[in-house]
């Protein structure tokens, strides 16, 4: 099972999602546990802050280092496994992608520490964050959304988790090229018709087409991915 920790000034934020679709199918199939930490609840009393203003007179607000070190005390005094990925979802961390979904869900227990405003004092990420990781090259007002967006990637490769493990093996960026189009009934939608090939039961030609479909698609969208599909052909990897 993958435990999944989140520590956050603001767990409402995170129960209609994990209560939801895949990741809550993951938790009734003991796939997967989740355990949000309130960061208010690690102060030494409700008149303290969570946060303060940055040293050298920087703009902004940082969270403090205190509660955020006695909540993932706490969680690694209850945890399952001595090996614990600690994240920190982050605009300048390396960049999040299918490959680090994938083997992020072969960890036993992860910690997602989502920072606010500036972010998080410099010693948490020095001491405790094993991985500073970012879902793109934009700033959002904290690590919430960047923590919910990865927990989904991540459970969804647990097998298990969906019905068909092969639909996942044959989503974008599985095998480097984008997925391809898909369709379902009716077969006559206002004059649209689906191909007539995905009718023939070929599977072959199906195969052939739909592997076609999605090398136009990223040689248009995404050259830089384009270009790695041309060099792995051409190396065999």
């Amino acid at each position: 099972m993958l435990s999944i920790n989140i520590i956050t000034p603001f767990p409402d934020m995170f129960n209609v999602i994990l209560n939801e679709s895949i990741l809550l199918k993951a938790k009734q199939k003991n796939i997967a546990e989740y355990n949000i930490v309130n960061l208010f609840d690690h102060l030494d009393n409700s008149s303290q802050r969570i946060d303060d203003y940055p040293f050298g007179g920087e703009e902004g607000m940082l969270l403090k280092p205190e509660p955020i070190f006695r909540a993932i005390e706490e969680i690694k005094l209850n945890a399952k496994s001595n090996k614990i990925k600690v994240i920190f979802p982050t605009p300048d961390g390396e960049l999040f992608d299918h490959k680090k979904a994938k083997k992020l869900s072969d960890e036993r227990s992860l910690i997602f520490v989502c920072g606010h405003y500036k972010g998080i004092d410099q010693r948490v990420r020095d001491k405790i964050i094993t991985d500073e990781i970012s879902i793109g090259d934009f700033v959002l007002t904290s690590g919430e959304l960047p923590a919910m967006i990865m927990i989904d990637s991540i459970i969804r490769l647990k097998k298990g988790v969906l019905n068909n493990y092969n639909s996942a093996m044959k989503d974008s960026f599985y095998n480097i090229l984008l997925d391809g189009p898909h369709y379902t009934r009716p077969r006559n939608f206002n004059g649209m018709k689906v191909p007539d090939v995905l009718l023939s039961g070929n599977h072959k030609e199906i195969s052939n087409w739909f592997l076609n479909k999605r090398e136009e698609k990223t040689k248009i969208l995404r050259h830089d991915l384009w270009e790695k599909y041309r060099s792995s052909k051409k190396t065999g990897v």
